[in-house]
């Protein structure tokens, strides 16, 4: 079956039939997220994963201590934005790097566009714009339709943080999605806070065989597990320039003969991505 929920060691499967279970871990060494494909057993009260079929992504964040499973499978990080003054434009660049690391396509969905604050927003994001990551502009209570091109044939991941309209776009490409939520809650999370678990949508009314993760709101993006080749070469503007230094191990600091730093001298490279 396919995970469609997952909260801490609670989860809910879909099995091939439409049927769905509530399923818990057997054992503690499997780690499971949403878009994982799993082999369960069935139990008294439901089922019990015992494995977990290869995956083509996984998408995490981390720190020094602890992991975050957002979701496995995913071809799409699609980042929400809005305008606020709490917008977090490191955020955005980490998600930018988890997607490169993964090779997945990175989009940043930038919501609320019919406020008047808009425009400021539109500002601030050119810089993303102008590295090539498309910056798609809607308002998810009245317009979602320029997204609706961009989830076709994906599996996504939405990712942003708290109040930015993640879960409005979800009520708008799924309305009976707060009642699923809630069903959900009911049955795996009594008596917990929703907003840390991770949920999947099928979108059968797109193209392909679609659907979406809807994250938790998040204040950081941890890449502590990614080495740091892996964070250089996903760096767009860099990877070009990367093996053109006068030396192998040059850090892009203060390395005489370094291409990266030439590059933001001659305006080509924003200092502040280095």
């Amino acid at each position: 079956g396919l995970v469609v929920a997952a909260y801490r060691r609670h989860f809910e499967v879909e099995l091939a039939g439409g049927e769905r279970i509530e399923c818990v871990v057997k054992g503690r060494a499997l780690k499971i997220a949403a878009g994982d494909r799993v082999a369960i057993r069935r139990v008294a009260g439901g089922g019990a994963i015992e494995s977990i079929a290869p995956r083509t992504t996984l998408i995490y964040r981390s720190d020094a201590f602890k992991e975050k499973l957002l979701a496995a499978n995913v071809t799409q990080i699609a980042g929400v934005v809005a305008p606020d003054l709490s917008l977090d434009e490191e955020l955005i660049n980490r998600w930018m790097i988890a997607a490169e690391a993964s090779a997945c396509r990175f989009v940043l969905f930038a919501n609320k566009a019919d406020l008047p604050g808009f425009a400021a927003l539109r500002a601030r994001l050119a810089p993303i714009a102008a590295l090539g990551y498309p910056v798609v502009e809607f308002a998810a209570r009245s317009d979602i339709a320029p997204v609706l091109p961009w989830l076709a044939d994906r599996h996504t991941v939405l990712v942003g943080q708290s109040g930015m309209g993640k879960s409005t776009l979800i009520n708008a490409l799924l309305p009976d999605a707060d009642v699923r939520t809630t069903e959900i809650s009911d049955s795996l999370r009594t008596g917990r806070h929703t907003t840390t678990s991770t949920t999947l949508y099928p979108l059968p009314a797109l193209p392909g065989d679609a659907w979406i993760v809807d994250s938790p709101g998040m204040k950081g993006f941890g890449l502590a597990h990614l080495d740091p080749d892996g964070v250089a070469h996903a760096f767009v503007e860099l990877r070009p320039l990367l093996g053109h230094c006068r030396f192998r191990d040059c850090h892009h600091d203060r390395e005489p003969g370094c291409a990266v730093t030439a590059a933001v001298d001659a305006g080509k490279v924003a200092p502040h991505r280095v």
